[in-house]
């Protein structure tokens, strides 16, 4: 089981975002059959079945074993990932383009360039998976208390020069064989995990 798996396909994430499947998901990051999972979610066991075969038909769960019992294959379902993010290529027509409205200090702006963040990486996620291979990547994720507005200015700018710096430093356009890596930075309010469950 991945920690993390992006959902590309329409249909899969069509699937996913079913309530009772979002559910079963959740359940089944430990493994579980049609029997056990209808008696947590209050379904009967027939329906269970069906949205599990449509959530295997997407990749989304995967078979864990079979088991005998009587004249009754019981079969062990588990979620092919703890969670699950959908990338914007799964809506294709409508997803996010930074390009239209660059604008640093957009809010909207920064959804774009995030959504195209995970699109990217998700792109990159499953070509390792297909070449056995891991990503090269790098983040970093903290928190940053500023006294006052201009405080948060004052660090905008001066983050901006250090990052330019360090590109400037170690940017090579004529590099033989050289790989080209895409820097996202962003700064936004934090947003307390009591206010996501309340909104979400």
């Amino acid at each position: 089981m991945h920690d993390v798996e992006v959902i590309e396909d329409p249909a899969a994430a069509e699937a996913s975002l079913d309530p009772m499947r979002s559910r079963l998901l959740a359940e089944l990051a430990e493994p579980g059959s049609a029997t056990s999972l209808a008696a947590k979610v209050g379904l009967a066991r027939q329906k269970v079945n069906y949205h599990l075969r449509t959530l295997e038909k997407h990749g989304l769960v995967e078979l864990v074993e079979e088991r005998r019992k009587g004249n009754v294959t019981e079969r062990v379902m588990r979620a092919t990932a703890a969670s699950f993010v959908i990338s914007p290529n799964a809506l294709a027509a409508v997803q996010p383009d930074p390009s239209r409205a660059p604008d640093r200090l957009s809010a909207r702006w920064l959804l774009a360039v995030a959504a195209q963040l995970v699109r990217d990486v998700g792109v990159l996620i499953s070509g390792a998976a297909k070449a056995q291979k891991r990503v090269a990547t790098f983040a970093i994720d903290g928190e940053v208390r500023f006294a006052s507005a201009a405080d948060r200015a004052a660090f905008a700018q001066e983050l901006a020069e250090c990052v330019t710096s360090l590109v400037g430093k170690y940017h090579d356009e004529t590099a033989e064989g050289g790989r080209p890596h895409r820097l996202v930075v962003a700064v936004h309010p934090a947003v307390e995990q009591q206010q996501q469950r309340q909104e979400g």
